[in-house]
C-alpha cells in the first residue's frame, strides 16, 4: 500500500485508504445540510450540469456559430459575445407551411455561405439516424429542401457545389446549382445490401455511421458497401398493442457471417464506379476509410477477422489497385482509432500504435517507411485532438501525468517542441480544438467538483476566457450532506497494484463498522472511449448521476468503492490485455480482491459487501455473486452479457477469439455455468428492447437460475434500449435499485 506523504497524518487519522501520487485530496466537506433524493437526481435539473451548447468552431477560429432561439448566430470567441446573426429564425420557414422549422442540427459548406439545417431527426441505433435536410443561401436567403423524405448524412462537397446523402441504403448526390438529384447506386435492400452506410456492428463497435466521404477536390465520393446477406437476423420483440410487432436486424453473433465489405469510389463528372481492391480474403473488416493529401489516392485500412493485423492500403480511386502502406501487429489485439493524420505535401503521415507497449506517435513516410517514433513513454496516448498539417504540430491528450488523468500536449513530428499544453494540476481535460489550432474549448473536472468550460489559447493553453463555471452547480450541491470522496491504491495477492476510489458518509465514525457498495464496469476500453470507473473528473469515472447516487447510498450509512481491475485502460497494453482470450477471469478475480481488500479495513462490515454494475458490469456482477459467492451479499446486474455467444462478432472476438477457436474462453468465466453458485441476493435489470445486449442474455441467466433452483429479482423495462431510459425510467429503476441495496445489503 502506498501513501502520499503529506497527506499520510490525515490518512492514519482516519484509516483511510491511500491516496494515489500526484493526486491530492478531493472531499466534498459534508455540510449537514439537504439531504439527496432520488427525485432531485433523476426528475428534476436541480444537479443538472450546464455547458457551452451548440459550439461549433467557424472558418476563422476567432469566432464560433450557435442555434439560440431557431436562429443561428455567430460569437466572438474572445469574449463570448454576439457578432451577428448568421440565419434568423424566420428565414427558415419553407414555403406554405405556418411557422419556421424546429431545427435541430446544421453544417456549413466550406466558404460558410451555404447551410444545411437539420429537422425532425429520429435517432436509429447508437451513431445512426435520419433527418429532413433544407439547405440555406445566406446570399439569396432561400430555403431549399434538398430531396422528399428523410435523408442521412447529407454532406457538403468541399466546393460547396454539391451535396451527397443516403436514402433507402442508397447514395445520392444532389447539384443545388440546379437541385437535380443522381442516384448514385440503386441496388440498396434493406437487410440485405447497404451503400453509403455501415451495418449495425460497424456503428456500435468501430463507432461511425456515414460511410461516404467527399475528396478534397470534390471530384470523387468513396463510399462503403456491405453485402449483409448472410449475416443471421435478430427478432426483437416490441410491446404495446395488441399482438407484439416484430423488429428484425442483422446482427452477426460471435463465430456467426459478418457483412462482405467492400470500398467503391464514383467519378461525379462521368458517373462510373470503381471498386478498390480489399483483397480476396472476404472474411476481414474495413474500420477506416479516408482520403490522403495526395490526388486521387484513398487510405483504406484493412483488419482481419481476429483483429491482430492492421494494414494502411494506399488506393488508387482511377484504376482500383491498391499496395499496403503500413502493417501492424499484436499478439493480442490492435485498436482502432481516428489517429491517422496525412501531411501536406502527400509525403508523410502520422500514426499511433502500440509496439512498444504503449500507445505513441509515429512518423512514417507515404510507403510506411518509419521515419521516427515522435512520443515515448510508460504512457499512453488517448487521443489525437488536433493536427497542423502544414507545420507538423499534434495536439495529444494522453496519461502522462496520472492513469486517473488525461491532459492536452503538443509535440512536433519532429519529435521535438514537447509541451503541456494544459494547466498544472490534477484533473481531467476534454479537449474540443478548433480546426486551424488556434484556439480550444477546455471542459476541465475533477473527482466531486463540476465541469468549468474555458476557450484557451491553442499554442499556450492561457485562458482566453471563462465560458462556464457552473457556480450555480457547485453552489446547490453545497448545501447538501455530501460525503468524503478519495482515491486509493492496494495490492493484491498476486502482487497487482489495483487503483480505486471511495466515498465515505460526511458522518463518518471509523470506530463503527459500515456495508460497502462496490461500483463495477471492468471491460476492456481504450483511449477516447475509455470507459474507466475510476477517474479524476466530476463523477470520479461514472456520470454525475451515479456520483450523486452513491453520495445518496452514503447518507443511509453505506460506504460506496469503486476498484479498477486489470483490462482497464491508461496503464497500457500489458496491463489492459492481460484479459486476452479469458473475459471475466482476471477482472473477477480482481473485484474479489478488492472485497478482501476492504473487508480488512477496520471500519467495513465484510459480511455486508455489496456490488452493481450495468452492461459489462452487469456481467461483472453477474460473475462477482457466483464466482466470488462467498465475499459478496448482494448484487444488481443492469443489462448484462451472460454469455459471450450471443454478443457481436468484433467486440467479443477482439478479446475471446472465435468460439470455435477459443470454445473455454466464452463458457469458462459464463454467469450461466455458475447459476449454482449463487448464494446472496441477486437482481436482474433489462431493458426488452436492447439491440445491444440482448434480452436473450437475461432470459438464459434467469433459465439456469431456475434450474439451480436459485432465488433471484429480476426487473425488466418494456421495450427499453441498452440506456433503459426516458420519461420516469431512470427515476423507477434507482428507485427499485436503492430499495433492493437498502433491504438487501
Amino acid at each position: 500500500m502506498r501513501f502520499r506523504s503529506l497527506a499520510l497524518a490525515a490518512l492514519l487519522a482516519t484509516n483511510g485508504p491511500a491516496l494515489l501520487p500526484g493526486l491530492a485530496p478531493t472531499a466534498v466537506q459534508a455540510q449537514q445540510k439537504l439531504p439527496l433524493t432520488l427525485e432531485d437526481i433523476w426528475a428534476k435539473p436541480t444537479f443538472r450540469s450546464a455547458s457551452v451548447p451548440g459550439f461549433n468552431w467557424m472558418n476563422d477560429g476567432r469566432y464560433y456559430s450557435a442555434l439560440e432561439g431557431g436562429s443561428l448566430v455567430q460569437h466572438e470567441v474572445t469574449t463570448g459575445k454576439a457578432v451577428q446573426t448568421l440565419v434568423a429564425a424566420t428565414d427558415l420557414q419553407p414555403a406554405g407551411t405556418a411557422k419556421p422549422l424546429d431545427v435541430d442540427g446544421y453544417s456549413f459548406n466550406a466558404n460558410e455561405q451555404k447551410i444545411l439545417f437539420t429537422t425532425a431527426t429520429e435517432p436509429i441505433y447508437r451513431h445512426s439516424a435520419q433527418s429532413a435536410y433544407y439547405v440555406f443561401d445566406r446570399g439569396t436567403k432561400k430555403l431549399t429542401a434538398l430531396s422528399t423524405g428523410k435523408q442521412g448524412y447529407a454532406t457538403f462537397s468541399p466546393d460547396g457545389l454539391r451535396v451527397a446523402f443516403t436514402r433507402d441504403n442508397n447514395v445520392f448526390v444532389t447539384d443545388l446549382a440546379t437541385m437535380k438529384e443522381t442516384a448514385v447506386t440503386t441496388n440498396g435492400l434493406k437487410n440485405n445490401l447497404i451503400n453509403g452506410s455501415t451495418d449495425w456492428v460497424y456503428e456500435e463497435e468501430f463507432g461511425f455511421a456515414q460511410g461516404f466521404f467527399w475528396s478534397p477536390d470534390s471530384k470523387q465520393i468513396a463510399f462503403y458497401t456491405f453485402d449483409e446477406s448472410q449475416v443471421p437476423e435478430y427478432d426483437m420483440q416490441l410491446w404495446g398493442s395488441l399482438y407484439p410487432k416484430e423488429y428484425r436486424f442483422k446482427y452477426p453473433k460471435a463465430g456467426e457471417k459478418n457483412s462482405v465489405v467492400n470500398v467503391s469510389s464514383y467519378d461525379v463528372a462521368s458517373g462510373k464506379t470503381t471498386k478498390l481492391d480489399v483483397g480476396p480474403n472476404p472474411d476481414q473488416y474495413i474500420p477506416r476509410v479516408m482520403w490522403t493529401q495526395v490526388p486521387n489516392t484513398l487510405s483504406i485500412q484493412r483488419l482481419n477477422r481476429l483483429q491482430n493485423k492492421l494494414e494502411i492500403l494506399h488506393g488508387d480511386v482511377n484504376t482500383g489497385q491498391t499496395r499496403v502502406a503500413l502493417t501492424d501487429t499484436n499478439p493480442a489485439y490492435v485498436e482502432i482509432n481516428d489517429d491517422l493524420r496525412y501531411l501536406a505535401g502527400g509525403k508523410q503521415f502520422v500514426f499511433t500504435s502500440e509496439k512498444d507497449g504503449y500507445q505513441h506517435l509515429y512518423l512514417h513516410d507515404m510507403s510506411g517507411k518509419q521515419v521516427r517514433q515522435i512520443t515515448k513513454g510508460n504512457w499512453e496516448i488517448s487521443a489525437i485532438n488536433g493536427f497542423d498539417a502544414k507545420t507538423g504540430n499534434v495536439y495529444y491528450t494522453s496519461t502522462e501525468g496520472s492513469a486517473l488523468q488525461r491532459h492536452l500536449y503538443r509535440i512536433n513530428v519532429s519529435g521535438k517542441g514537447k509541451q503541456r499544453i494544459s494547466e498544472a494540476g490534477n484533473g481531467t481535460d476534454v479537449v474540443n480544438m478548433s480546426p486551424d489550432t488556434k484556439y480550444f474549448l477546455n471542459t476541465h473536472s475533477s473527482a466531486g467538483v463540476p465541469a468549468v468550460v474555458s476557450l484557451r489559447e491553442g499554442s499556450t493553453g492561457k485562458l482566453v476566457k471563462t465560458l462556464e463555471d457552473n457556480a450555480k452547480l457547485k453552489q446547490t450541491l453545497s448545501q447538501y450532506d455530501l460525503g468524503k470522496f478519495e482515491f486509493f491504491s492496494f495490492k493484491t495477492s498476486e502482487g497487482v497494484e489495483l487503483n480505486g476510489w471511495m466515498m465515505k458518509p460526511s458522518n463518518f465514525d471509523p470506530a463503527k463498522k459500515y456495508p460497502v457498495l462496490m461500483h463495477v464496469y471492468g471491460g476492456p476500453s481504450f483511449g477516447a472511449s475509455s470507459s474507466q470507473t475510476v477517474l479524476d473528473n466530476a463523477g470520479g469515472g461514472t456520470a454525475l448521476t451515479n456520483y450523486l447516487w452513491h453520495q445518496l447510498l452514503t447518507e443511509q450509512g453505506y460506504i460506496v468503492v469503486s476498484v479498477e481491475g486489470r483490462g482497464s485502460s491508461g496503464r497500457g497494453a500489458a496491463f489492459r490485455k492481460s484479459t486476452y482470450a479469458n473475459l471475466g477471469k482476471l477482472e473477477t478475480i480482481d473485484q474479489g480482491e478488492g472485497a478482501k481488500y476492504l473487508g480488512g479495513l477496520p471500519y467495513v462490515d465484510k459480511a455486508r459487501i455489496g456490488i452493481w454494475g450495468w452492461s459489462y458490469g452487469g456481467y461483472m456482477t453477474s460473475l462477482a455473486m457466483t464466482k466470488n459467492a462467498d465475499l459478496f451479499k448482494m448484487g444488481i446486474a443492469v443489462a448484462p452479457v451472460t454469455n459471450w455467444r450471443y454478443y457481436d462478432t468484433v467486440y467479443t472476438e477482439r478479446y475471446l477469439k472465435t468460439p470455435q477457436e477459443n470454445p473455454g474462453g466464452y463458457d469458462d468465466n459464463s454467469p450461466v455455468q455458475f447459476a449454482q453458485n449463487l448464494k446472496g441476493k441477486f437482481l436482474l435489470v433489462h431493458g426488452t428492447g436492447d439491440d445491444n445486449v440482448h434480452f436473450q442474455n437475461s432470459i438464459a441467466f434467469v433459465d439456469a437460475l431456475i434450474k439451480a433452483n436459485k432465488d433471484y429479482q429480476t426487473l425488466y423495462y418494456p421495450n427499453r434500449n441498452h440506456g433503459i431510459a426516458g420519461g420516469n425510467t431512470r427515476l423507477h429503476l434507482y428507485r427499485q435499485m436503492t430499495n433492493f441495496v437498502l433491504q438487501n445489503l
